[in-house]
């Protein structure tokens, strides 16, 4: 376990979080990896990244990160908190959607809700950038992307919150929605 502190006096519920975290089963198109995780914000924190590809074309990525400041923490009004990060490359048409922005929040709140997770003090923004090119890029294609920064206190387990995390990562990134026990045969889609 990679943690701020890799003491004997980790708390075992914090242990037990990470634990969790690497318990993780996602789709064959997401690579999830360890990362350093932020070093002063929590006196024990870890994270992990995660890669979408569409055949050998990243077309998302993210970073989920878990705190804990066993001492609790006012903003949070709690002991841990999720803080994650979502960006994919998304329709310029998309991009123009003056209600994009509020989809992609709702994209995070409803990868929660039907992964049990139960949180409060969300907290969080949505971005969308549109990038045309001028001069010697004038040639360039458009292109847009959108990211979602957001951050809450769960209530429970911490499995369910990545679980959250990774289907909103396939979510953005345009991949279908796979039913529990349903295995994808899409030949367009290959693990990495």
């Amino acid at each position: 376990m990679s943690a701020t502190k890799q003491l004997a006096d980790t708390p075992e519920v914090f242990t037990q979080a990470v634990t969790e975290i690497n318990r993780l089963q996602v789709r064959p198109e997401l690579e999830i990896s360890e990362m350093p995780a932020p070093r002063k914000i929590a006196p024990y924190s870890y994270a992990i990244t995660g890669d979408v590809y569409d055949v050998d074309d990243e077309v998302g990525t993210g970073r989920f990160v878990l705190l804990h400041d066993p001492a609790g923490h006012e903003a949070w009004n709690g002991t841990f908190r999720c803080v994650t990060f979502a960006k994919a490359e998304i329709d310029q048409d998309m991009a123009n959607d003056p209600l994009l922005t509020g989809v992609g929040w709702s994209w995070l709140i409803d990868a929660l809700n039907p992964n049990g997770a139960e949180f409060t003090r969300t907290a969080g923004s949505v971005t969308v950038v549109r990038s045309d090119g001028f001069g010697d890029l004038e040639d360039d294609p458009a292109t847009a992307q959108i990211e979602i920064r957001a951050s809450w206190t769960p209530t429970d387990t911490i499995g369910a919150h990545v679980e959250a995390w990774a289907q909103l990562l396939a979510q953005i990134s345009g991949l279908p929605p796979v039913s529990s026990g349903v295995v994808s045969l899409d030949s367009k889609r290959a693990p990495r």
